[in-house]
């Protein structure tokens, strides 16, 4: 999600600048595989992770969690039916939380060194009365390629805040990395439930 960013390092050994390139969610798994430190493009050694680069990984979550946020609005308003529109906009409002956390943390980092609480974020999921009727031709189809979108995006949510949870050494910061981890999984089930649903019986099952 989101174009790539590049940044430099200095490097401890040579002086030299090391490269750290991140390119949305996917690109920190890929960082543990360097063993949590880049190499200079110098003379080869290895920079260890720092401070900085925990910065820029909140940078890209930020980034990706004003996108969901959006993607999760635009569908709310997309959609006719009223147990997918509650759905979607609680969504929204749920990234736009994660966002304000991390912006939070990102100011606390900069400003203090200090790595803040995080005490989680839950649904307030509402009993929706209302008699639905089933969605038709491609209104179905077109709910149903929101929730696919969503489903795929949140695994690569999980993925990346568990990879930031491997990289970050202090214990608040893991902990909150895992909240954040295990709500983007609570996300990834109850849209998976959602697409179940509409395509085996062509209702929404949220609000029952």
């Amino acid at each position: 999600m989101g174009s790539g960013k590049k940044e430099t390092l200095t490097c401890q050994h040579c002086g030299a600048e090391a490269d750290l390139t991140l390119e949305g969610f996917e690109s920190v798994a890929e960082v543990i595989q360097r063993e949590k430190k880049l190499p200079c493009k110098t003379c080869g050694k290895e920079v260890p992770w720092t401070k900085r680069e925990d910065i820029e990984i909140i940078k890209v979550a930020m980034g990706a969690e004003k996108d969901a946020y959006q993607a999760y609005s635009r569908a709310a308003k997309k959609t006719t039916n009223p147990k997918g529109r509650d759905m979607f906009q609680q969504l929204s409002e749920f990234e736009m939380n994660h966002y304000r956390k991390l912006n939070d943390l990102l100011k606390s980092l900069q400003e203090k060194g200090e790595w803040t609480l995080y005490e989680g974020t839950s649904l307030k999921k509402k009993i929706i009365p209302l008699k639905t009727q089933k969605p038709k031709g491609q209104e179905q189809l077109t709910d149903m390629d929101a929730l696919k979108i969503a489903i795929r995006e949140e695994k690569k949510a999980q993925a990346h805040y568990r990879s930031m949870a491997e990289l970050t050494k202090d214990p608040r910061g893991k902990d909150m990395y895992k909240r954040l981890a295990n709500e983007e999984a609570l996300h990834e089930r109850l849209l998976n439930d959602q697409y179940y649903s509409l395509h085996n019986t062509g209702l929404w099952s949220w609000g029952d």
